[in-house]
Formats: C-alpha cells, sequence, structure tokens
C-alpha cells in the first residue's frame, strides 16, 4: 500500500459491526478471489459501523446491476421495500465525487517538423 499513504486496506470477510477495522500489512499479498476495501486512515483504529457495510453492499448491488447490464429480475422490481438513503451523509458524498470517472478530452496533437542540420 505504498502507492495510496493515507489509506489502508480491508479484507471485507473480517468486517463485523462493532468490531475494530483489521488492516492488511503494506508487504502481504492480496488473494485472488476475496473483496479487498481501501478506508481512510483515519479510521484505522475505528469500529466498524453499520454504514460501513451497507456502502459496501450498496457498492456491490450496482456492480451486479452493471453486470447484467441493468436489467432488474421482476421479484426484486416489485418488492418495494425501504431503501438506505445515504444523501445526508457528507463522507458519501465526497466518495461519489471523488468515484465518478474522469473522460479525457482526445484532441489531435498537432507536431512541429524537426529541423535536420
Amino acid at each position: 500500500m505504498l502507492e495510496c499513504p493515507n489509506y489502508f486496506i480491508t479484507n471485507s470477510q473480517s468486517l463485523h459491526v462493532g468490531k475494530r477495522f483489521s488492516a492488511l500489512s503494506a508487504d502481504e499479498e492480496l488473494e485472488l478471489g476475496n473483496v479487498f476495501i481501501m478506508f481512510p486512515m483515519k479510521r484505522l483504529n475505528s469500529v466498524v459501523t453499520a454504514a460501513d457495510v451497507a456502502q459496501l453492499f450498496m457498492a456491490a448491488n450496482a456492480l451486479a446491476k452493471r453486470i447484467s447490464n441493468g436489467h432488474m429480475k421482476e421479484e426484486e422490481s416489485s418488492m418495494g421495500g425501504s431503501k438506505l438513503r445515504l444523501e445526508g451523509i457528507e463522507e458519501f458524498k465526497y466518495r461519489l465525487s471523488v468515484c465518478r470517472s474522469r473522460k479525457p478530452s482526445l484532441e489531435t496533437i498537432k507536431e512541429e517538423p524537426v529541423c535536420s542540420r
């Protein structure tokens, strides 16, 4: 994790509400098939909250929808249960703004001819 010194990585299987985060060491290899999550370093000694787990589930649901090309199953859309609202959480707004994809401008590069002596 030398690339992002202000963040730590934890395995999603070690997240338990009410327990402390268990960060992976910087030189530990990530295992194939596991889900790993980055948190800011200021959260290292804090307790995992239900909001942390909810963000993980929301990200997983969004990914599943993208994989299935946005088609929802009929039974899911007809359930109409209550949904978790994160509009008022300031940290969620910040993460959402940072995570938006940036589209680079693909302009043609105009090159000047090189003069040979």
